[in-house]
Order: C-alpha cells, then sequence, then structure tokens
C-alpha cells in the first residue's frame, strides 16, 4: 500500500486531502506544520508528501529544501489560486518538488470535490516520479537585460524594435504565407509532469540570436502560466511570454501556452501567429502537445519544425511527433535518465518517432547545433544517445 504524507497546517484540508486519498486506499499519515513534515518524512519514509505552501513554524518552501537535502521524495505542493501562491509555487517546483494542485476558492475550501480527481492523478504520477534533487546552487537569477556598452553580445537578448513603426523599417514588407511558410523554422516543446523544472535546465541556455520561435505546451491550470512565463522571461535571454492573445512568430521568443487551452499556429493577415483556443474535444491535457503539433502542420513543411517530447504522464504529444518524424522533421525525446516521469518521452520512443534521445541538459545544445545550420538533407539526423 503507497504511503502519503499530508503536511498542512489547516485541520480542515488536512480532513479533506486524507478522506480523498484514504477511500483510495493509501496509508496516510498527517503532520501539522512543516517542522513536524521533515521529522515524519525520515521517520517514516513515505513513497509521496503534500505540502502545503503556507504554513506557520516552517513554511512549505523551506521545509520542501530541507526534505530534498534530508530524503529526495516526490513532493506534491499544495497551492492557492493567488499570484504570489503561483510564484511560490514555481520556486517549490525549482527546489524539487514534481507537481502542484491548486485549492479552490484560497487558502481554505470546502470544494474538494472540484479537486478531488486531480489530487489522485497528481498523486499516482507522483509515485512514478523520480524527484530532482535541489541543486547544489543558488536558485538562477535572472540574466541581466542587454545595454548599449555590453561587452557580452552572445550572452545578452538580442535588440528588439519597440514599436510597429520601428518593425517596419527593419522589414519594409509584412512577409506573405507563403514566404512565412518557407522561411520561418519552428521548435514545439510538450512537456507535463516536471515540467517547470525541466525548462529551467532547457529554455535558459538558447542564445538570445536562436534563429527561430519556440513553442511550449506545458500542461498547467489556467492562473499559473502567465506567472511561469514571467519567471522564464527574467531566467532566458529569450523573451518568454504567455500565449494570451494571438502573436506573431518571432526568432528569439518563446511562447507559453495558455492553461486551460489548447495553443495553435494559424495564419493572420498573411502571417503565422500563435494563438490559444478552447480546449480540444477528445484530447485530456491541455495545453495539448498533439493540438499544437498538428496545427503548426498545417503551415509549415515537416523539415523546418522540430518538436521535443520532455517528462510528463501520458501520452500526449507522441502521436503528432512521431506523424512529424515520418514526415521528414526532427525529434527530440528527454531519457528516462532525466526524466521526473518517463510516460510522454517513453511514448514517443516507443512509436519509433524520436530522432535522438537525450538528457534534458543536452537538449538546448542538440537545439542550437540543429537549428543553426540553414539547410540539412531528409536523414542528416544526429545519431542516438
Amino acid at each position: 500500500m503507497p504511503k502519503v504524507l499530508v503536511v498542512d497546517d489547516s485541520a480542515l484540508m488536512r480532513r479533506l486531502i486524507t478522506g480523498v486519498l484514504g477511500a483510495a486506499g493509501y496509508d496516510i499519515q498527517i503532520a501539522h506544520n512543516g517542522t513536524e513534515g521533515v521529522e515524519k518524512l525520515v521517520q517514516w519514509e513515505p513513497d509521496v508528501v503534500t505540502l502545503d505552501i503556507n504554513m506557520p513554524q516552517m513554511d512549505g518552501l523551506t521545509a520542501l529544501s530541507l526534505m530534498m537535502a534530508a530524503r529526495p521524495t516526490p513532493v506534491v505542493m499544495v497551492s492557492s489560486l493567488t499570484e504570489e501562491g503561483a510564484l511560490a509555487t514555481f520556486e517549490a517546483l525549482a527546489l524539487g518538488a514534481v507537481d502542484f494542485i491548486t485549492k479552490p476558492g484560497g487558502t481554505i475550501s470546502l470544494s474538494i470535490d472540484e479537486i478531488e480527481q486531480q489530487l489522485l492523478t497528481k498523486v499516482k504520477g507522483a509515485l512514478k516520479a523520480r524527484p530532482k534533487a535541489s541543486p547544489n546552487r543558488p536558485l538562477q537569477r535572472p540574466p541581466q537585460r542587454p545595454v548599449q556598452h555590453s561587452p557580452q553580445p552572445p550572452l545578452q537578448r538580442p535588440q528588439r524594435a519597440t514599436s510597429p513603426t520601428a518593425a517596419s523599417q527593419a522589414e519594409p514588407r509584412p512577409p506573405s504565407r507563403t514566404s512565412v511558410a518557407s522561411e520561418l523554422r519552428l521548435v514545439i516543446i510538450g512537456v507535463s509532469t516536471g515540467g517547470p523544472r525541466t525548462l529551467e535546465d532547457i529554455l535558459p541556455k538558447l542564445p538570445a540570436d536562436f534563429p527561430c520561435p519556440v513553442i511550449v505546451a506545458q500542461h498547467m491550470p489556467p492562473n499559473f502560466t502567465d506567472a511561469f512565463a514571467r519567471r522564464m522571461d527574467r531566467l532566458c535571454a529569450l523573451t518568454v511570454r504567455e500565449v494570451n492573445a494571438p502573436m506573431p512568430l518571432e526568432p528569439g521568443h518563446v511562447y507559453i501556452g495558455k492553461g486551460g487551452t489548447d495553443v495553435i499556429v494559424m495564419e493572420r493577415l498573411g502571417r503565422l501567429v500563435v494563438a490559444s483556443k478552447p480546449e480540444t474535444p477528445g484530447h485530456p491535457w491541455h495545453p495539448s502537445a498533439d493540438v499544437l503539433v498538428d496545427s503548426a502542420l498545417r503551415h509549415l513543411a515537416p523539415e523546418r519544425v522540430t518538436g521535443v517530447l520532455l517528462t510528463g504522464m501520458g501520452n500526449d504529444g507522441a502521436t503528432a511527433m512521431t506523424q512529424l518524424k515520418r514526415q521528414g522533421g526532427r525529434t527530440i525525446a528527454e531519457s528516462e535518465s532525466t526524466a521526473v516521469v518517463f510516460g510522454m518521452p517513453q511514448e514517443l520512443i516507443q512509436k519509433g518517432g524520436a530522432s535522438v534521445v537525450l538528457p534534458c541538459h543536452d537538449i538546448a545544445n542538440q537545439l542550437i547545433g540543429w537549428l543553426n545550420r540553414p539547410e540539412r538533407t531528409p536523414h542528416g539526423i544526429a545519431k542516438s544517445h
């Protein structure tokens, strides 16, 4: 019987969470605060921990860092839907938590029915997860924004047009659909459980002059993707934005699909843009990587699309990226050695859809090597590792 340690200072939340998990057959113990949670983690050795972020005496982030140092264990954070809760959640994921659930309606809620299935799914996924212990270095700090006299241009953002007028001076005519489809190259990343921490191992390594846009389909609730995009924007040389309106696809940009929607590539006014749309029926995860890849292939030749499938439960992205590879595109699957949950990349590998299989820390260099070459032969694929 899997063991779950529930750490929460609210008696109501402890009762609600233990009720759901107990009815599902889990062996449960509780801790009333972070200090007690760390002690029970060491003594009882649970398989999974649910950990509230906001607690007196010792908050969830402090407790998590001690847990990761004492006995790395899959931890599912319990977060509020506030902006402050979202920011703290991403700090927790950077420290080694594998996933999070949200409390509907605030810090204490009677609406457990709203998150019951989510709680069971996340805990089940955490049982398969291999947490990444907190790094032995301080959390990455934002790179300095570019200045005119900077001595290190490769590490900085490219100078960007600040207005449509400035943009039109650099590009007198907007590209037609034909020219866009023939010239634009695109990277698509699909990722779920363990994704925020894994993306922090990849996106900050891409240089400011990375020659094509990157679209990320990260399975995430609606209230969290904006905070996640802003966090990544501070960490990356590239510009990172949540897709909250149709946006032109531009090199040097990363587009994070808005939570609770699907993100797609479409044509608008003769240009290719990335946009959000309501969740597509028949796809259980959103933003859906399968939907995103399918939409891109309606506008771009397969050899101009590169797919990356990272850690996560389920099989989202595996079908569409397998088709992408068969049609002449290139794909990367994260290897089991670094995947927090190997489900999604394993599906791609088993379908024969992975051009290469790489640990997450090697993926950025592979993308740079592939995409800094202006042309490639249809079968010029690096060997698998």
